[in-house]
């Protein structure tokens, strides 16, 4: 397995998202535990090294948690793997999303997941989402006493725009470590950020990395060239996507959801697909 950087520690150039072990996508039925379960081990065991979880990921309010404590009970004993959690969403009575960015939320969230991963320091704990009622600056300051505390080892965030991306680092003295953001052929619009990262030196996590590349409704023209150079080369067009990806930067680590232990075992295949430059304007067009 390739490595890519996040902050300090070296990780699996592509990681796993845990999101759809625990809500999968609409029509799809939640995956059992042991399903979930081997899914991760399948994921380790092909070398990744790098996970994504966020305390919000559950069907329901009363399972608010779910996904960190299958995350942990899958890695347990496995020192060598970066689990990154996530803060800032909140779940309504209605089984709806909210948000709440506040520095003392922020800091009972973040009690929350280190108590549900089992662990006395986040490996990399991420604002989910800026929160319109709190300034920037606020909800990452307390990342940055959470840092400050050891309460967290890396501090990152999620769906920042470049402006907001600078100001959490100034905010951090630096230190920002990641930026996790949407980005795939069919949400391409994120790529000002990453090239921001890229500037910066931050790693950038693109999250849902194929985009539904794995429907054919969703092959349309601007995702032709995926299909087509995935047919050229014998391989599927989810290894194209994060092949392509992968070539954007050196700081991109790409993080597929997976509910299968063969769909995550086949996106890891996409680190040994070096694209040409003819391929990458195709894809890029």
């Amino acid at each position: 397995m390739q490595q890519r950087r996040i902050g300090t520690v070296s990780v699996s150039a592509i990681g796993l998202g845990g999101m759809p072990l625990s809500m999968p996508p609409s029509g799809k039925a939640v995956p059992s535990r042991e399903q979930a379960i081997a899914t991760v081990h399948a994921a380790l065991d092909a070398g990744i090294t790098f996970i994504d979880t966020a305390d919000a990921y559950a069907m329901t309010t009363a399972e608010f948690g779910h996904n960190e404590e299958l995350i942990a009970e899958a890695v347990k004993g496995r020192d060598d793997v970066l689990v990154a959690t996530k803060g800032g969403h909140t779940r309504t009575p209605d089984d709806g999303f909210d948000l709440d960015g506040s520095p003392a939320y922020l800091k009972r969230a973040c009690e929350g997941s280190l108590r549900r991963l089992g662990v006395d320091a986040i490996g990399l704990y991420q604002l989910h989402r800026p929160d319109p009622k709190v300034p920037i600056e606020e909800s990452v300051g307390a990342l940055a006493d959470l840092l400050d505390e050891g309460k967290i080892q890396m501090a990152g965030v999620s769906n920042f725009d470049p402006d907001e991306i600078r100001s959490a680092n100034e905010v951090l003295g630096g230190r920002l470590a990641s930026v996790q953001n949407e980005f795939s052929p069919r949400f391409r619009s994120s790529l000002p950020e990453l090239e921001l990262c890229d500037e910066l030196g931050i790693a950038f996590l693109p999250w849902s990395p194929l985009g539904g590349m794995g429907g054919a409704a969703d092959l349309g023209s601007r995702h032709a060239a995926f299909a087509e150079i995935a047919r050229e080369r014998g391989v599927s067009p989810q290894q194209v996507c994060l092949a392509w990806e992968l070539a954007k930067s050196e700081r991109v680590i790409p993080i597929p959801g997976s509910s299968r232990p063969e769909t995550i075992r086949s996106s890891v295949e996409a680190v040994h697909l070096v694209l040409s430059e003819e391929e990458l304007a195709r894809l890029d067009a």
